[in-house]
């Protein structure tokens, strides 16, 4: 088990959320929310999503011991945060409607902490990585980002965080030469709107360069904190990538 202390769109609509979260399997854990109340920071609860990054796995039922987290989740799901008792606990993920088990982790869960149980990689070598999500504000006039990649097959990537107005023959890249299982860690950039945008390693861009993966412009607001992860392709002619956008942490005076 591997745990990070620092941490759309087919490639439209991935940023559109599957939520999978069962709502009715709520009622067995040890703390229930009404409505859509957040708790964020919340001292007495820890919070945990879930992501399926694995290109090849069945659909997966998510389970925190006996508890039942998420129903048949499927390349590039991410749930909303689920509350949760502080406490170590196993993550199980199975097959969909059954109990044939292809994963575990065990992890500790702090007060006021928030995780990501990422699961990943091939099934014959399916991996579940537990993230520790960024829960406070980045400083004022900025935000954090970390960038995770789990696309099996699209090789060595330089990204670019490509500023509205500006393109990407005229920016340095945010991250080069990201591979396979790296996690950036989270880092600083001013908020604003951003189109992301992928290269194989060491392209030089210019007006007519073909990326690996154009994103649509998001405007971030101060103080937020995102999590992108970079995922294979569900339909494929050649290798490509799309990426899952985690929201860790917006202030609760933003508006979207």
């Amino acid at each position: 088990m591997t745990t990070d202390q620092s941490g759309t769109t087919s490639a439209q609509k991935f940023r559109s959320r599957k939520w999978a979260i069962n709502l009715a399997a709520l009622a067995t854990l040890s703390l229930t929310l009404p409505g859509c109340q957040s708790v964020t920071g919340n001292p007495y609860v820890a919070e945990l999503r879930i992501i399926d990054a694995s290109p090849d796995a069945p659909g997966i039922d998510v389970y925190q011991g006996a508890n039942i987290l998420a129903y048949n989740l499927g390349l590039g799901t991410i749930t909303t945060y689920v509350a949760t008792s502080p406490g170590t606990y196993g993550i199980i993920a199975d097959t969909a409607g059954t109990k044939q088990q292809l994963v575990t982790a065990s992890g500790t869960l702090l007060n006021g902490g928030q995780y990501t149980v990422l699961i990943g990689n091939y099934l014959n070598n399916l991996q579940e990585i537990i993230l520790k999500d960024q829960s406070t504000p980045a400083p004022t006039g900025q935000m954090n980002v970390r960038f995770v990649d789990q696309a099996t097959r699209a090789g060595a990537l330089d990204l670019y965080m490509v500023p509205a107005g500006s393109t990407i023959a005229t920016v340095k890249p945010a991250l080069t030469n990201i591979t396979f299982n790296v996690n950036s860690g989270y880092f600083t950039i001013p908020a604003g709107a951003y189109t992301l945008v992928a290269l194989p390693t060491g392209t030089i861009p210019t007006a007519s360069t073909t990326t690996a993966y154009t994103g649509p412009s998001v405007t971030y607001a101060s103080g937020s904190a995102r999590t992108f992860v970079l995922v294979d392709q569900q339909v494929i002619t050649t290798p490509g990538i799309q990426v899952v956008i985690g929201d860790d942490y917006d202030s609760p005076s933003a508006t979207s």
